[in-house]
């Protein structure tokens, strides 16, 4: 077909992104062809050493720090052998790119409740939950697991943002009773269906009580770690949050991997294959600064029944109330795809873009992969709100290497989320295509 104008455009800007400051670059540039220079202002965690050694080929700069993206080479079967040990096993995975940001002292619940959507006075300590927390336009800044380790303190184990320096300025003109710095804390994952096995080897039966998103103390090699019941992977798993880490990094990680090997441990890089499976969002990735709740299918974690004010909850409430009544306030709205093509089996570098059935571009992918269990590429993706509707036809624009006839998009249909079921289902899981709300 004739090329259009708004195809020579190096940012597609036929796609309404009329909502946003700043839209997302549709560039489509594909991977950077250059030398990526870094410097010693991007950090490497405790375990970086540790994970070049377990075989670390490759990584990307998340939150500021080194981030490992690759054991297994293509060689060896890339990112879906790293699938495999997930899903059929237990894995390592180094996530100290999860920065913990403490907010302790005698106001810590009524500032945290101030800062995040839902209500924190039901976060028990030792215990946990998912949650978002938005600026005054309800805007998503972050959405970081919150820990609860006692009465007067709260972990936010955060996703890639600067929310260390946000809470701290917000606290300036609240003047609360609270401390909040960055903890030398670092967390590693453990998770696949043989990970409650391998804790229970490290640190006895009293693992088997913890409950999702529940926590516990422990000592491990004579390191102080705090375990919680929690992972990015939608399979069964653990986050072991290694206190001291500077200091005690290799201890913890190779006493994990010392009773892992009974079990067949594999180190591996993050899942965001299963996450994509399981209906688990990446901030930055996802979502954004200037995205909604109510755009990603996070209705539930904006809560009608919370006393009180929050940031943000004029805004949301607005929203809400517009949506309710028949008129959808953004351009576009995040949506689950099953599509087309040849297996997407690594990373993408771009947003691929999305057609509708008239060939006009209309939106754009955010998450894609293949789902060996459903012998189909999944994606997570934008599009207006006229096109989220299930059964939805839709085409894509993949790269030239996954498309099932040279030059053609391949055809796509928006279905539910998850795509695959979890170990151990959440509200947030579940409540993905429904948008629903959630009780605090």
């Amino acid at each position: 077909m004739p090329t259009s104008p708004d195809r020579l455009h190096p940012n597609v800007p036929v796609i309404d992104q009329s909502d946003r400051r700043v839209p997302f670059n549709l560039r489509q540039s594909g991977p950077t062809p250059v030398q990526m220079l870094i410097s010693t202002r991007v950090r490497k965690s405790p375990f970086w050493h540790l994970a070049v050694e377990a075989g670390c080929w490759r990584a990307t700069v998340y939150n500021r720090m080194y981030h490992p993206r690759g054991y297994a080479r293509p060689e060896e079967g890339g990112a879906m052998a790293e699938y495999r040990a997930l899903v059929n096993g237990v894995t390592l995975w180094d996530v100290a790119v999860e920065r913990q940001i403490r907010v302790k002292g005698p106001d810590a619940e009524r500032f945290v409740d101030y800062v995040i959507t839902r209500d924190a006075t039901k976060i028990k300590p030792m215990h946990g939950k998912y949650c978002i927390l938005c600026n005054e336009a309800g805007g998503i800044l972050n959405d970081p697991v919150l820990l609860r380790p006692a009465e007067d303190e709260f972990w936010f184990s955060v996703s890639d943002s600067d929310l260390m320096l946000w809470l701290q300025g917000v606290n300036v003109g609240l003047r609360m009773d609270v401390e909040i710095a960055e903890l030398d804390v670092s967390p590693l994952q453990i998770q696949g269906p043989l990970s409650e096995d391998l804790m229970v080897d490290l640190l006895g039966e009293a693992v088997r009580d913890i409950p999702y998103y529940g926590l516990m103390e422990a000592e491990l090699e004579g390191c102080s770690i705090l375990v919680s019941r929690t992972g990015f992977s939608g399979e069964k798993g653990y986050e072991v949050y290694v206190r001291d880490a500077t200091y005690h990094a290799e201890a913890v990680w190779y006493a994990i991997r010392g009773h892992g090997a009974r079990y067949g441990l594999r180190v591996i890089a993050p899942g965001h294959h299963r996450r994509i499976a399981a209906g688990i969002l990446s901030w930055g990735q996802d979502m954004d600064a200037e995205t909604s709740p109510f755009q990603v299918n996070l209705a539930w974690q904006v809560p009608r029944k919370k006393q009180g004010d929050y940031i943000g909850k004029t805004a949301l409430e607005t929203q809400r109330a517009q949506i309710e009544g028949g008129t959808y306030p953004f351009a576009q709205k995040l949506v689950g795809m099953k599509m087309g093509g040849q297996p997407i089996t690594d990373y993408a570098p771009d947003f691929w873009l999305i057609r509708n059935e008239h060939d006009a571009r209309i939106g754009f992918v955010t998450s894609p992969w293949w789902s060996p269990e459903l012998e189909t590429n999944i994606a997570l993706g934008f599009v207006p709100w006229d096109y989220t509707a299930l059964g939805t036809r839709l085409k894509v624009e993949l790269p030239e290497i996954y498309r099932e006839i040279s030059g053609q998009p391949v055809e796509a249909e928006v279905c539910e989320v998850p795509f695959v079921a979890s170990e151990t289902p959440s509200s947030r899981e579940r409540a993905f295509a429904a948008g629903k709300d959630a009780s605090d």
